[in-house]
């Protein structure tokens, strides 16, 4: 596990001290969102949609602050928009800290290069990078319709870890991805030194520019992640629950526990999840007890969640389960113990995978006759 004793104690020892209380919805990890403001025009993302007068805006510290105390969680992820983007982002992580705090600062990485040089902050056991990494250079620099971007970000990254910073990659991956490929950069962030990966499927945002690429078959996307986490190599670490890498692959079912990451920005807090838009409301203690929560996930029949696999509502579940019974328990200590999941079907899947044209040309569906440079800027040009 990618994931520090310190921490998986505090996440225990919190979400036990739940239980104990008999909290039904609790919070897990608070999604802080303190700007909307981005160096990137990502085509599957669903924020850059905003007006000029929105991206402006921004949380102060002390908003943070609040927010990360009337929630509670034991751990905060400050994603965005591009947080280090906000001035006074360095006030904002050492107050969550001094709060003890995990903090992840979810970043696209082209500016931490340069403000590690310039001494943001200093390394702590609270505080984590995690560098949003849609896979090898081509995939990534694709994904988010800049090139370059990959090798920027390696960079920041290299510098975080050789600096002392605990250092994690999230990739979110999207309908046509090569697991080939995607197992290769595996190889390269452990290579790097980071502490784990964190994968998960892509959410179909209705305004994200571009909707090809979405992951919008359940069965697919469980196929997809049989063959990319199965017959894994030892030296992967997944900073995240090992029950709910077994969901993505189709061996566990959970419902969705929105409740579990909720998001506090600009407007307030987020109705239902980081993903929906169904209104705000002015505290959590209002999120909680007046957000009609039977409305969303999976078993509700809404349409906007029938194909969500995302962790933001799913991990929570999986790490209640493993709170819940003695099952949940034992699954997730022989996971750890036993985290190979040997599987010659879908060794022979990935093998056959490897023949077929992957990259992100073939992933929309575009003819291959060009040379591979010119095809790919005209495509993200036109994205």
């Amino acid at each position: 596990m990618g994931v520090p004793i310190s921490q998986m104690w505090t996440v225990a020892t919190y979400v036990l001290s739940q239980k104990i209380r008999r909290n039904k919805r609790y919070p897990l990890v608070l999604q802080l969102e303190p700007l909307f403001r981005c160096n990137l025009a990502c085509a599957g993302c669903g924020k850059i949609q905003y007006p000029p007068h929105i991206l402006k805006r921004q949380l102060t510290p002390e908003q943070c602050w609040n927010a990360a105390k009337e929630c509670g969680a034991p751990v905060v992820a400050i994603p965005g928009g591009e947080p280090l983007l906000h001035p006074q982002i360095k006030e904002i992580i050492e107050g969550l800290v001094a709060q003890k705090k995990y903090v992840y600062c979810c970043t696209n990485a082209l500016l931490l290069k340069q403000k590690l040089e310039e001494g943001l902050l200093k390394p702590s056991k609270y505080l984590s990078f995690s560098v949003h990494m849609d896979g090898q250079e081509e995939h990534h620099d694709f994904a988010v319709c800049r090139e370059g971007t990959f090798k920027t970000a390696l960079e920041g990254i290299k510098l975080a870890v050789k600096m002392g910073f605990r250092v994690t990659t999230n990739t979110t991956l999207f309908d046509g991805a090569d697991p080939n490929s995607v197992r290769a950069f595996f190889d390269e962030m452990m290579a790097l030194g980071v502490e784990g990966v964190m994968v998960s499927p892509g959410y179909a945002y209705p305004k994200a520019p571009d909707q090809k690429t979405f992951m919008k078959e359940r069965e697919k996307t469980r196929s997809f992640f049989k063959m990319l986490l199965s017959n894994r190599k030892t030296a992967w670490k997944f900073n995240q629950s090992p029950l709910f890498l077994e969901f993505l692959m189709g061996k566990r079912e959970y419902e969705c526990t929105p409740w579990g990451l909720p998001t506090y920005n600009i407007f307030g807090w987020q109705k239902p999840c980081y993903l929906l838009q169904d209104g705000y409301a002015d505290s959590f203690k209002e999120l909680i007890e007046d957000t009609e929560w039977d409305k969303y996930g999976r078993a509700s029949g809404n349409t906007a969640c029938q194909q969500c696999m995302v962790h933001c509502g799913y991990e929570p579940s999986a790490v209640d389960h493993t709170f819940s019974s003695l099952g949940g328990l034992f699954g997730t200590v022989k996971a750890m113990l036993m985290p190979n999941y040997t599987d010659p079907q879908a060794a022979a899947a990935l093998a056959e995978e490897a023949k077929r044209p992957h990259g992100p040309m073939v992933q929309l569906g575009i003819s291959v006759k060009k040379p591979e440079r010119e095809r790919k800027l005209e495509t993200v040009g036109a994205a």
